[in-house]
Parts: structure tokens; C-alpha cells; sequence
């Protein structure tokens, strides 16, 4: 069955992704369904898998662009494995598909190394697309042997150039990554300095908000303060709002043994509480591709273990994919999570290693017996050494 949004469009979901030499990663090769976790210990690469996307998105927005994207992340020296040794090429191939367990409609691959001298800038090695197994470019052609120089971008961000593909372009220019920092959403005038592309961190979110069709505010607020009062029960009547000065708030009526409840501002709220309205505000934001980094922090254990399910509803109603790092025990006790969902990370002396945990017979039994993902699969992404005082 083709995934669909609510206003019909077809969605499509990464369905297998194939690295080399990036970052923590030599060689990775993994399938994917509507809904993963990648699981492992500190250090491990969880975020550096999820900036695989961040860095197609930054190649195919506006403004963006190869070199920017490579330049950004600090060169292609920053990007590539260290464990590659010799090898100077950094690869990402992302096959798309409409929906999980479908053969793939799209498939991007890039290729990306150093220029040996001069200004050291990144050059394609190749950069490739097929539409159901049908070759649409292949990269470098007779154009860029006569001019080297158009090896410096990719078709992926030339509007004239990716008219063939131009949903691969539209899919990862409309990734969505989004972790609040408390901090930044509450005093952003206290953190000076130039704004992070795509506001990651919810310096703006309160802007954010601001530019949402009114209608469509409030329907989403509404739905934010029902899935609140779980976390948060004495929270009511969330809104938002705009002080003498203009500026955006969120606004809630904040019940307590008084007889007259107070109403509080963002400011006030609990860094768990500007958390989990963020998080829920991604889910039902869009359709499109939502990367997670640990969504556990600030939330007591009793609001984590109903994370997993909370997510699955709400991305089912949008018809999107979510990527979520997560080291918690009480996030994935959820039975619903199937080991077909779970990336595990294991690091080595030749990089990170990644692999489904459904692909391990030992792991896949014990799942099937009754198990949870943290009661089989954490165990085994546990760091082998454990600090000591």
C-alpha cells in the first residue's frame, strides 16, 4: 500500500541507505522501515548516521549546496572515515520507496573526495540516479570532462538540472531535525552570534510558531495540550500569544492548590515540558523525513516508556518516517517495537558497525518469545568498559 499524506501527496521513506568512509563509518549497508531507533553507546556515530540526511537536506536547499555542506562540516578531511586509510572517497547511496517493504522508486548515490591540489575543495566523484532501476545520470559525463570545474556541484541542487528528479531534491531539502535546547528557546536574545541554518536547536521556535497559519496553530496547540496531560496534568489551556511588544510566547494555565490558577509563559515551563511540546510539534508539523536525537531528555521515566506508541500514532496520521538515537531502557520497553526497527552500533577498531537486529537469530528469537528491545538489544550495545571511580 502507497503511504500517503492528508492532502494526498505520496510520501516515500528511506528504505535502505549504503555508506563508506563516512565518519565513524567504513562500510554500512542497512534496510529501513517507517520507523527506526539506532541504538548504541556513547560515541558511537547515532548522530553522525542521522547527519547523513542533514547533509543531503543542506546539499539540496536553497542557498545550500555541496560546498557548503562539506565546507560546514569542517572539509571532506572532517566527513571521512578515519579507519579509511588510503581510500579518499566518501560515498552515501539512499534508495527511496513509498512505502516500507516496496521495491525502491528512487535511488541517489554521491561520491566525494578532496581536491589534491589548488584550494582543496570537495569534487564529485560520481553522483548517480535511477528511477526503477533505470539510470536517469551518471555522473562525470562529457560535460564535466570538458569542464572540471562543474565537478564542484552537484545536480542534486541546480534547479535546471534536476528537473528528471527533482522529488529526490524536494525530499531531502524537506528533512526535518529538530532538538530543543530549553535554554535557547527561552532566552534566545542571551545567546548572540550568527542563527544555525534551519534552527536545530529551537532558537526560533517561538518565530516558528508565529508563522504558522493561525488556524492551523490552534488545531495543533489543541492537540499538544490533550497529549500533555499525561506528562503534565496540572497544564491546561495552552495557547499562544503575543505580548505589548510583539513578542511570541506560549501561554498555559498552570493549576495548582490555589484557588485561582496562575497562568505561566515558556519561561516558566519545565525543560521536560519545552521538550515535549517541541518533539510533538515536529510530529504533526509535516510529512517529511523527522530526525530525533534522544527525545527521553528531561522526561521522567513513566512519560518515556509512552514515547514509542505517542510517536508511532502520530506519524501514522502523517504518513512520515522518524529516526530516533535513543540510549533509554524505559523508551524502548515498548512491545511494539520490532527488532526490524532497531540499528544497532557497535563500535570497533575499523569503525562503527551497523546491522537490524531482526538479521541476529539469538536476538530475533528472544523479541519473538515476549521480550523488549531493552531487555535483548541494550545489553548488547552496553560499553564493554564501564567507568570505574
Amino acid at each position: 500500500m502507497v503511504t500517503a499524506c492528508p492532502d494526498g501527496r505520496v510520501t516515500m521513506i528511506v528504505s535502505r541507505v549504503v555508506l563508506k568512509n563516512w565518519r565513524n563509518f567504513q562500510k554500512v549497508d542497512v534496510q529501513m522501515t517507517d520507523r527506526v531507533f539506532l541504538v548504541g553507546p556513547n560515541a558511537s556515530g547515532k548522530s553522525n548516521f542521522l547527519d547523513v540526511f542533514r547533509f543531503l537536506r543542506d546539499i539540496a536547499k536553497p542557498g545550500g549546496g555541496l560546498q557548503k555542506a562539506v565546507n560546514d562540516r569542517g572539509g571532506v578531511s572532517k566527513i571521512r572515515c578515519l579507519a579509511a586509510r588510503t581510500d579518499p572517497v566518501v560515498e552515501i547511496e539512499i534508495f527511496l520507496s513509498e512505502s516500507p517493504g516496496v521495491p525502491p522508486k528512487w535511488r541517489y548515490s554521491i561520491g566525494i573526495e578532496q581536491e589534491v591540489r589548488g584550494n582543496r575543495q570537495p569534487l564529485l566523484v560520481h553522483e548517480k540516479v535511477w528511477m526503477n532501476n533505470r539510470i536517469l545520470l551518471n555522473r562525470p559525463d562529457e560535460s564535466d570532462g570538458i569542464d572540471k570545474l562543474r565537478l564542484t556541484q552537484t545536480h542534486l541542487e541546480q534547479i535546471n538540472s534536476n528537473k528528471r528528479f527533482r522529488e529526490i531534491s524536494d525530499f531531502f531539502e524537506s528533512v526535518q531535525y529538530l532538538h530543543i535546547v530549553p535554554q535557547l528557546l527561552r532566552h534566545p536574545e542571551a545567546f548572540p552570534g550568527p542563527e544555525i541554518p534551519g534552527d536545530p536547536f529551537g532558537r526560533k521556535f517561538l518565530e516558528r510558531l508565529a508563522k504558522t497559519p493561525e488556524k492551523v496553530r490552534k488545531s495543533r496547540l489543541k492537540k499538544i495540550e490533550t497529549a500533555l496531560q499525561t506528562a503534565v496534568p496540572q497544564l491546561k489551556n495552552l495557547s499562544f500569544i503575543k505580548d505589548d511588544a510583539g513578542v511570541p510566547h506560549l501561554e498555559a494555565v498552570y493549576e495548582h492548590w490555589r484557588p485561582k490558577a496562575g497562568k505561566q509563559r515558556e519561561d516558566q515551563f519545565s525543560d521536560g515540558t519545552l521538550r515535549l511540546i517541541g518533539l510533538l510539534w515536529s510530529l504533526l508539523e509535516g510529512d517529511s523525513l523527522l530526525l530525533l536525537e534522544e527525545p527521553e531528555l528531561s522526561l521522567n521515566a513513566g512519560i518515556v516508556s509512552k514515547l514509542a506508541p505517542l510517536i508511532a500514532k502520530l506519524q501514522r496520521q502523517r504518513g512520515r518516517q522518524v529516526m530516533i538515537s535513543t540510549h533509554s531502557a524505559d523508551l524502548l520497553s515498548d512491545k511494539g517495537i520490532g527488532g526490524e526497527m532497531i540499528l544497532m552500533l557497535t563500535p570497533s577498531q575499523e569503525g562503527t558497525q551497523i546491522r537490524l537486529s531482526s538479521s541476529d537469530a539469538e536476538i530475533k528469537m528472544l523479541l519473538d518469545s515476549g521480550l523488549s528491545v531493552a531487555d535483548v538489544v541494550l545489553p548488547r550495545t552496553a560499553p564493554q568498559r564501564a567507568l570505574t571511580a
